[in-house]
């Protein structure tokens, strides 16, 4: 037993790579990740899962049923994603997918790799505008960019909590490996930590204002999602929590990527 738990932990720290997975951008976000799995690895189960989802939306009738609302935050999404490159340079060429799901939640995730849904409850409850939505897609995007769901999964690996993954790591070659069940945990179960979303709320905020979207629909947004459900806060925020300290934090880096936001409405 002692002689599998040193291989085991001998194959953890051989496998583990330090990385920059952005350019820290205006925002100024530079802190280095440690990863056990790779980004094909998690980007492919990201695929299945994704189209799981999707599927699954489908049978249910509630996959992209009106035809508006699809064009208008496909709209917002065409502007934002050409401005992934100022934080990585393959990012404007992933396979990005945008569908909207009907559905009461005031929800939205984007999946490693560019894979993005956007709940009806979070449009029409909130009355977004098209600034809000690209604020919260921009958030979404950021987590895609910053490779956290690869971050986490690594994490769980290495803590134990995923062993099954371990065991799958051991056994199967890199090409083989089936993470979908684990980045739909991640997607829709496991709360993202405080340091991922203060880096998501800034690079976010700063690929909002490159779009041409005033950043400081994010501190609207926010305020917006706080009031909606009373007592029970809408799903986006279970994992997304709102505190004065985080509205600070967006009207500062709202502030900081202005002019941006001008440059960018100048070439409009």
């Amino acid at each position: 037993m002692m002689k599998k738990i040193l291989v085991l932990s001998l194959v953890l720290v051989a496998g583990c790579k330090s990385v920059d997975t952005t350019q820290p951008g205006v925002v100024g976000v530079e802190r280095k990740q440690s990863m056990l799995v790779s980004s094909d690895t998690v980007n492919r189960s990201a695929v299945k899962a994704y189209a799981q989802v999707l599927a699954e939306a489908q049978k249910k009738g509630q996959l992209n049923r009106d035809a508006g609302q699809l064009e208008r935050v496909r709209a917002i999404a065409n502007r934002l994603i050409p401005q992934t490159g100022a934080f990585r340079a393959d990012a404007p060429g992933w396979h990005w997918e945008v569908n909207v799901i009907t559905s009461k939640d005031v929800n939205a995730w984007c999946m490693p790799g560019g894979k993005i849904a956007f709940y009806t409850g979070l449009i029409e409850k909130l009355q977004a505008t098209d600034a809000e939505i690209a604020a919260v897609m921009g958030h979404e995007i950021a987590h895609a960019l910053r490779e956290h769901g690869r971050e986490r999964a690594s994490q769980a690996m290495a803590q134990g909590i995923g062993i099954s993954l371990v065991g799958a790591l051991l056994r199967l070659p890199g090409g083989a490996q089936d993470l979908s069940q684990t980045v739909l945990d991640l997607t829709f179960n496991l709360p993202n930590s405080r340091t991922d979303e203060v880096e998501a709320d800034r690079i976010g905020v700063e690929l909002a204002a490159r779009s041409g979207f005033d950043p400081h629909a994010a501190v609207t947004l926010w305020e917006k999602m706080s009031k909606v459900g009373g007592s029970q806060p809408p799903q986006f925020l279970s994992t997304h929590p709102s505190h004065a300290s985080r509205i600070n934090d967006l009207r500062g880096n709202a502030e900081k990527v202005m002019p941006l936001y001008e440059s960018a409405r100048a070439k409009r």
